[in-house]
């Protein structure tokens, strides 16, 4: 249930996505009044206010009603509405609490055993691999929060599940207040969002937040691998004040010191791809997956490409065997690896989409940043051509130097951030500069391409200058890839 307090006065929501949808509907099944805005249109937004105006919803599409928002009890924004939104900043203003839909899912379903998963790459793969492994085990296991499914539509559920592996952004955190998973997962950290933060450092803040509740009972799977991770745990976080939401300013960090220092309460548990003391850990000799000191799969069972998706599926399995003993008996470890041999996977993250007249066409849409790109060229073992390009995110293409000269023979550098590429990398290795026609620019990579080339869609960048999102991105990548096979046939 949720907090009587919440049901004096209105609630506003900003934005009409999934997760404002979701968390407006669960408001309102719990009896509070609630306002939803959203300044865009379109039929999404459309059937979203359709779906609500019967519930006793009032909804505004297009526009936001300030004045009214200003006057309400609590505010909750949606993860892709920018903090500097009018609304957020007469929120602000006004002295209003702002947070997030999973915040109001987590006072809705009180008790919520779930695994709490974030990172910079890798936490959708971990957390959609956390729920497959849950459900081999028996148990209704769901995976929510930014992978897709919103966790106020788990919260809509006449049956809760067993447990929720619960993906969530920096964004989600900042604006989740009472997060408190039994086992918290981070997979790596890189410079990313730089768009919405104004340092490194203040994005890394907001994912210090995970252990915001941390208590003695508390279990955490950390990248071993990773200094900025396990410098993350020393991290002491402390609430963000009433209202606050991280807003990009120049030349200062917003909320900086909001970190204090000390040992991270609970249980530390590390996986590595190099340290054998891990409690997670490959070994590489034998090809094994060992967990908690015992082989739990061989590297021939994860149906994945990539070092990185050994580190992933190590992730997965260490994070659901510390949940409950019962999941660490031989019975349930063997149950765990044939899961895991079972797991497909998640389009438009190292997709094969084809191979045609000999050349491998490699979806890697939802590489939205640099470090997700250099992951992808990591494990690239033939001659790529690389398509490289989107909405600029603020990081350095420099950083892809070593790879590019390893194993690209081309790149194809393409709408909004294609200048800077080419600014960026052009002496390393041939880059082309191209417009904002992708079809063009497939048509490019095809005529660069020979057989046993490979075509890698890993773009460094996000969608939204030419698509709705890294999935249209991605399956538009794919219809291209398989159009002159198609004609063939």
């Amino acid at each position: 249930m949720i907090p009587d307090i919440w049901r004096i006065g209105e609630i506003a929501v900003i934005g009409l996505g999934k997760s404002g949808t979701a968390v407006s509907t669960l408001l309102a099944r719990e009896g509070a009044r609630v306002y939803a805005s959203d300044s865009g249109g379109g039929s999404g937004v459309d059937t979203s206010a359709a779906v609500l105006r019967p519930l006793g919803v009032e909804v505004d599409v297009g526009r936001h009603d300030l004045d009214r928002i200003a006057k309400a009890t609590l505010v909750v924004a949606s993860p892709g509405v920018p903090p500097t939104a009018p609304p957020l900043q007469r929120a602000r203003d006004a002295g209003l609490p702002i947070i997030g839909e999973i915040e109001v899912a987590l006072h809705a379903i009180p008790g919520l055993r779930y695994i709490a998963i974030t990172g910079t790459n890798g936490k959708s793969t971990v957390t959609a691999l956390t729920a497959h492994l849950l459900r081999g085990l028996g148990l209704d296991a769901v995976a929510a929060g930014n992978i897709g499914t919103p966790l106020s539509e788990i919260a809509l559920r006449d049956r809760r599940p067993d447990w929720v592996a619960l993906e969530v952004s920096s964004f989600q955190l900042h604006d989740t207040p009472s997060i408190n998973p039994s086992v918290g997962v981070v997979t790596n950290l890189s410079a990313d969002h730089l768009d919405r933060y104004a340092s490194v450092d203040e994005y890394y803040a907001d994912k210090a937040l995970l252990f915001r509740n941390a208590h003695d009972r508390s279990r955490w799977v950390l990248n071993g691998d990773d200094g900025d991770v396990m410098r993350l745990a020393e991290r002491r976080p402390v609430t963000p004040p009433r209202g606050s939401r991280r807003v990009k300013s120049e030349g200062q960090d917003i909320d900086a010191g909001n970190t204090g220092r000390g040992a991270l309460r609970g249980d530390t548990y590390q996986v590595s791809l190099r340290r054998r003391d891990a409690a997670a850990w490959f070994d590489h000799e034998q090809g094994y997956l060992v967990v908690l000191g015992k082989p739990v799969a061989s590297r021939a069972e994860v149906p994945l490409l990539g070092d990185h998706n050994v580190a992933n599926a190590l992730f997965s399995l260490l994070a659901v065997m510390v949940a409950d003993p019962m999941h660490e008996t031989e019975d349930a470890r063997s149950r765990l690896a044939e899961t895991l041999r079972t797991f497909q996977g998640l389009p438009h993250r190292l997709e094969l989409a084809g191979e045609y007249d000999g050349v491998r066409w490699i979806n890697d849409s939802k590489a939205t940043n640099v470090s997700s790109t250099l992951v992808a060229l990591r494990g690239m073992s033939q001659p790529t051509i690389l398509l490289l390009g989107g909405r600029h995110k603020g990081e350095p293409y420099t950083r892809l130097e070593g790879e590019l000269r390893r194993t690209v023979k081309a790149v194809i550098a393409y709408g909004e951030a294609a200048p800077l590429i080419v600014k960026d990398i052009g002496n390393v290795v041939p880059t082309e500069q191209m417009g904002r026609s992708f079809e063009k620019v497939m048509e490019r990579a095809r005529a660069l391409a020979v057989p046993g080339d490979a075509v890698l869609l890993s773009p460094a960048c996000s969608s939204f200058d030419m698509f709705k999102n890294y999935e249209e991105r991605g399956t538009i990548f794919k219809r291209l890839a398989a159009a002159v096979e198609d004609q063939k046939s």
